[in-house]
């Protein structure tokens, strides 16, 4: 069903970077969406309302909620498929992150107003009609969110999306709190005798499933308008490529900022031989910049760094430090060594990459350096900059 759609309103759906086609595939999941989910809100708020259903009324809203999400992503996507501007040189991808958000503030509110409305319920029980109706609703209706759920999340994995992934995130959690008022509502109508107000209480549960899903999109989108580390994907990507030339000796320095699906942006630092054409160097560095534009959609700035590699001395004292810095953690690196030789010491010039795991302050790491470059030889001073990675 999914390809058959694609094929029908996606035109060019392999070529997934162009953003006129990421837009035509969030405009396809927001209107099925939209039209799916009011449907599903019509007949379940049509069958609460007749029946008194506190959790099926709850489901309905819900439902519409669902429907505005949907409204909210397809603004988005039409935004986000806007070239860059003066005001916006990196593009309008990122608005996707700010629907994202909207869509779990819209699940939060009507989280917190069906939590109200059932406790309301509790506390003044109205016990509602049996009615197998509402039953063949509600399966109907658990069919058609499994499929919205399956179908955000194949398209989410095709174009990147943040907002398809909180759709089917929310999908299924509907699918959770669907099932719950379905069990309900089959256990009144196979007890009838049954005196507890068992659907309001199944509303509270409703209402905090839909509470959860809100606060899980809140903190993935959170972490993406803030700025997370790059995928391991990204970052395998960027060193497979480097890894072709085996003039680009070491690769550090690695920074991603990632402006919104299809718009990455990356810097970073290749040692090369410093008694090698510069001018071939650079040829390298422009070739590796052209293959990750071309081929990962990567927009690269690489800095070239020449390093020493002739020189024994330099060379052995590079792999001693090397071997010594684990003692400060064993994930720590080592890159842009240099000597500058003196008549009373030397200095050993070099970055040292530490991980955030590390709890050290930067003086207190400096500190542990210098201490391990001074047992090679007391006239050794460390001069070090410490990256955190």
């Amino acid at each position: 069903m999914t390809e058959l759609l694609l094929r029908r309103f996606v035109k060019d759906a392999d070529n997934v970077r162009d953003p006129q086609v990421r837009r035509r595939y969030g405009m396809l999941a927001s209107i099925t969406g939209i039209l799916l989910n009011l449907l599903l809100f019509l007949s379940k708020f049509l069958v609460g309302t007749l029946s008194g259903s506190v959790s099926i009324v709850a489901d309905a809203v819900n439902n519409l909620s669902d429907a505005g999400a949907q409204i909210v992503s397809l603004i988005s996507f039409r935004i986000s498929a806007k070239p860059a501007d003066r005001e916006h040189p990196f593009g309008h991808a990122r608005i996707e992150y700010v629907a994202s958000m909207i869509v779990s503030f819209l699940i939060l509110l009507i989280g917190l107003e069906l939590l109200r409305e059932s406790i309301r319920k509790i506390l003044s029980p109205e016990l509602p009609e049996r009615s197998w109706v509402a039953v063949a609703v509600l399966g109907l209706s658990i069919l058609v969110k499994l499929w919205l759920c399956l179908f955000n999340r194949r398209l989410a994995s095709r174009i990147d999306s943040s907002v398809m992934r909180a759709t089917a995130a929310d999908s299924l959690s509907d699918v959770l709190s669907t099932s719950a008022v379905l069990l309900t509502t089959l256990v009144l109508l196979l007890f009838p005798s049954l005196s507890v107000n068992l659907d309001a209480y199944m509303g509270v549960i409703v209402a905090i499933l839909i509470l959860v899903a809100g606060i899980k999109i809140l903190n993935e989108t959170k972490n993406s308008i803030l700025g997370e580390a790059p995928s391991e994907e990204t970052v395998a990507t960027i060193h497979a490529v480097v890894a072709e030339y085996p003039e680009a000796l070491g690769i550090h320095d690695l920074m991603v900022h990632n402006y919104g699906p299809g718009h990455i942006i990356a810097a970073l630092h290749i040692e090369v031989d410093g008694k090698k054409d510069v001018f071939l160097s650079h040829d390298m560095i422009d070739t590796i910049e052209q293959r990750l534009r071309r081929e990962c959609g990567i927009e690269a700035t690489i800095h070239m760094d020449p390093i020493v590699t002739d020189d024994e001395e330099i060379n052995l004292l590079r792999e001693r430090v090397a071997e010594l810095l684990p003692e400060l953690h064993p994930d720590v690196r080592m890159h842009d060594f240099r000597m500058v030789r003196g008549s009373t010491h030397s200095n050993l010039i070099f970055d040292v990459a530490v991980p955030f795991e590390l709890s050290l302050s930067e003086d207190e790491i400096k500190e542990r350096v210098a201490d391990l470059v001074s047992r090679i030889d007391p006239s050794f001073f460390a001069v070090v900059r410490v990256d955190r990675e």
